[in-house]
């Protein structure tokens, strides 16, 4: 069946290559949005290493000319701390998913001349631990002694330090980094490891590879700054409540004051949302593009068979005479689209590669891994058959003496 196929193909070659490279750039294509689909995926069900129920964002600023805002910030603390239905509450400089914040160069001795780490900066006081609901799996809380304070626009410089695991594995790879001392970029002070985090992601959602985006410390500082973030933990079933009395609240605390972004006050539901907006429309997008070429694939397939169906009535007709069963020419439109996809795929591998090459050195993603080759291989041979089959099947209903009378 094989050389009746190949040469017949030889006579149609402009349709062929047509149909082989409409296949290859919809495997280059589709392998690699399948898996920038699934990072971003993956990122969207990505754990902040918070407990996000409960927990309540809200972004202020002081007006005026204040020089020392620090009394302002622990009358709103002592403000949200005391409304109705509120657990707890603390001032923060940034938090997990908010898309801002500030970065450090870590090391483990005060002469290096390479950082071990760059980290996401966090303050907070002896309450952040508990509103955010961080898993504290070794060492110690901050004491409210330990609190101090940092201007705006300058590094902190703290005696005590939490870290996230992954951070500590980091700066700390031969053993526990608890009790050790490391140090900031230009900084001699030692700074203590006193507790170590399971989890906290740091602000940005695409700060990834090798657990960068794991790379966190919590400092004891209060930032001595007009422009404020506060994170309220609620108690079960009063969120809503909460967030009503908020903003009244903030006002009989200080009235010289505006609510920073659209959504001043927002559950970390939100945040999350808004934080992972793009990663959404990625994978709408994608998704998208991947299902309309996949189905343009199809409809050309299916089309140019249809197509040689009607140019091959009288040969269909002499096979079906010489004893030709409907099946054998079921069979013989199938392994002949076999053959013309197979053409298609290997060519379509080698532009995906190429292509997941591109995409990693001009976007700074990872390697697309090779099983998505093999994905899109099975998913655009299969696709082409079922395309064929109905083609075919038009084809086996022909009979003998139609088409010997056709043409």
């Amino acid at each position: 069946m094989i050389r009746p196929i190949l040469a017949s193909l030889s006579r149609h070659k402009a349709g062929v290559v047509l149909i082989r490279l409409q296949i290859a750039l919809t495997l280059a294509i589709v392998c690699n949005a399948l898996f920038i689909i699934h990072q971003d995926l993956t990122r969207l069900g990505e754990p902040s290493g918070l407990t996000e129920d409960h927990l309540i964002a809200i972004r202020t600023q002081f007006v005026g000319d204040i020089s020392d805002y620090v009394p302002l910030i622990r009358t709103d603390v002592q403000a949200l701390r005391s409304l109705p239905g509120v657990a707890d509450a603390y001032a923060a400089n940034s938090f997990p998913l908010r898309g801002g914040g500030a970065l450090v160069a870590v090391q483990t001795s005060p002469d290096s001349r390479r950082a071990a780490a760059t980290a996401a900066m966090y303050y907070g006081d002896e309450h952040a631990l508990g509103v955010l609901g961080a898993k504290l799996i070794a060492g110690r809380n901050f004491t409210a002694n330990e609190v101090g304070q940092v201007d705006r626009g300058r590094l902190p410089d703290p005696g005590v330090a939490i870290v996230t695991q992954a951070l500590a594995d980091r700066l700390f790879p031969q053993g526990s980094a608890l009790g050790k001392a490391m140090y900031f970029s230009d900084r001699i002070r030692p700074i203590i490891v006193i507790g170590i985090l399971e989890r906290m992601e740091v602000p940005w959602t695409h700060a990834r590879g090798e657990d960068g985006n794991q790379f966190s410390l919590l400092l004891p500082e209060i930032t001595n700054n007009g422009n404020e973030s506060y994170l309220v933990r609620a108690q079960p079933g009063e969120d809503q409540h909460v967030m009503a009395r908020i903003t009244h609240a903030l006002a009989l605390a200080n009235p010289m004051r505006t609510m920073l972004t659209r959504d001043p006050v927002a559950p970390f539901s939100t945040i999350r949302r808004q934080a992972y907006r793009a990663d959404r429309g990625m994978v709408i997008l994608m998704s998208v593009v991947s299902v309309v070429l996949l189905a343009i694939t199809g409809a050309g397939i299916a089309g140019l068979s249809s197509f040689w169906v009607g140019q091959r009535r009288r040969q269909i007709g002499v096979r079906r005479a010489l004893g030709a069963t409907r099946r054998d020419i079921i069979a013989y439109f199938l392994v002949e689209n076999l053959l013309i996809g197979l053409g298609g795929v290997l060519v379509g591998c080698g532009l995906a590669w190429l292509l997941a090459a591109w995409l990693q050195v001009h976007f700074a993603g990872q390697r697309m891994p090779a099983g998505y080759l093999a994905v899109g291989t099975v998913v655009l041979l299969l696709l082409s058959q079922a395309a064929v089959l109905s083609p075919a099947v038009r084809a086996s209903r022909i009979s003998p003496i139609e088409a010997t009378r056709a043409g």
